[in-house]
């Protein structure tokens, strides 16, 4: 096995030369420090065996590893800015290989690397050429590439001679994660009871939506961020139990700058591997190498959890989101998105769009002559050419589908409260 694992890494090594071989001259470096990354990921990926986490070893969260945000202090104002003069915000693309890092010194964009994907029989790269590829053969490796791709950079010195303390790292796409003054606060002015973490992360109470979040646990006495992908298929409900994992990693971080750059140059920053299996569009099975850059908490002293409230976890991933951000749901207050005082009760509707009819915003703009009240909302489900009219109200469960050939015209200023409608229902411009 020893002599295949090594024969595994001698061919690949010789496939990467020659993808870089057919790369532009003024790419070709890049290119050869993605593939420096990639090439430890997959010799990692050889040489660790079984699973990421051990079930019968994970522990129970010992006290004082999750805090309540309300317990945190707020900061008189005449300190706010020069405590935000040691911050730098980092936001992840998710749909390019970026990062965005802006502080009061500088804005700039981040290349974070880009892999191949490999062939699960062969174990060789599918690509066969740096341009011209299909771009389905090619993956950003998970946003625990940031570490590194800032501290090679020359960004991370930049900034700590600057006098920048901590990094704020969060999804682009999450409209909630705003800087929090009171979570600063607690990072460059702890009480004496505590000693200042060099990881943050923020988590939020788990609900249906989310049971595929990723949870901090306890492991060997460390802190660690546990995925789906980790976990055993054997325990795989127990892992989206509510009851078992009440808590979930809204990839909303804050990190010592110091503590990125002496682990890099220490002992490298570790992070367990995500193993990702996939398809691509001629059939062929793939294999993708990620990293969560949330898995980094275990090589950092003191990290803690903060159990935020939910309006600090707003992704925008799918049109059924951005519905939900567009609707009444939400007002803007400071630059932030603050749910109604109308609403009921705290948790977000649960909404499930089709993809044949809404999965493009463009497509999706063109189904709502105005966006639903939903305040009284608990669950949408809408499937087919379904288009609404003004001032429509959707209250409780409602259910719509458009069956093959059918069209739903909900008509203007309609009041759905617990319904299914399907069939045919079509209204016409007189």
């Amino acid at each position: 096995m020893e002599m295949t694992k090594k024969d595994a890494q001698i061919q690949l090594e010789l496939e990467l030369e020659k993808l870089l071989k057919t790369a532009p001259e003024n790419m070709r470096e890049t290119v050869r420090k993605d593939f420096e990354g990639f090439k430890k990921l997959f010799n990692r990926f050889l040489q660790e065996v079984g699973p990421s986490f051990e079930w019968d070893k994970i522990e129970t969260l010992p006290k004082g590893a999750v805090i309540d945000y309300n317990t945190l202090q707020e900061p008189v104002n005449d300190k706010i800015r020069t405590m935000l003069d040691k911050l730098v915000v980092s936001l992840f693309i998710h749909f390019n290989t970026f990062v965005v890092v802006f502080s009061r010194y500088l804005f700039i964009l981040i290349h974070l690397l880009s892999h191949p994907r490999f062939s699960r029989e062969s174990f060789m790269p599918v690509a066969k050429s740096v341009v011209g590829s299909d771009l389905e053969v090619w993956y950003p490796p998970g946003h625990g590439d940031f570490y590194e791709s800032f501290y090679n950079s020359g960004l991370l010195d930049e900034l700590l001679n600057c006098g920048a303390e901590f990094c704020f790292v969060s999804n682009i796409d999450n409209l909630g994660a705003t800087v929090d003054i009171n979570i600063l606060n607690l990072l460059l002015n702890p009480s004496e009871k505590m000693s200042t973490p060099e990881f943050v992360m923020e988590v939020t109470d788990k609900t249906r939506a989310d049971v595929k979040g990723g949870t901090l646990i306890q492991y060997e006495g460390k802190l660690r961020l546990m995925e789906i992908a980790q976990v055993p298929k054997e325990h795989i409900d127990d892992f989206k139990s509510v009851k078992t994992f009440k808590i979930f990693n809204t990839n909303n971080l804050w990190v010592r700058l110091s503590a990125i750059k002496h682990i890099i140059e220490d002992t490298g920053m570790h992070m367990e591997i995500i193993v990702n299996h996939k398809s691509l569009d001629n059939g062929m099975n793939v294999i993708q190498l990620e990293t969560a850059s949330g898995a980094a908490v275990k090589n950092f002293n003191g990290a803690l959890g903060i159990n935020v409230p939910r309006s600090r976890f707003l992704p925008v991933k799918k049109t059924s989101d951005l519905l939900l951000v567009m609707s009444n749901l939400y007002s803007i207050r400071n630059g932030s998105l603050d749910m109604s005082p109308m609403r009921s009760f705290p948790s977000v509707p649960l909404v499930k769009l089709g993809d044949n009819h809404f999965a493009k915003v463009r497509d999706f703009l063109k189904r709502f002559a105005s966006i639903p009240d939903m305040l009284e909302l608990d669950h949408l489900t809408v499937s087919g050419d379904v288009t609404f009219g003004k001032d429509v109200s959707l209250r409780g469960t409602v259910i719509i589908i458009a069956n093959h050939g059918d069209r739903i015209d909900i008509p203007s200023g309609a009041i759905l409260e617990n319904k299914i409608v399907s069939g045919n229902l079509r209204i016409l411009d007189h």
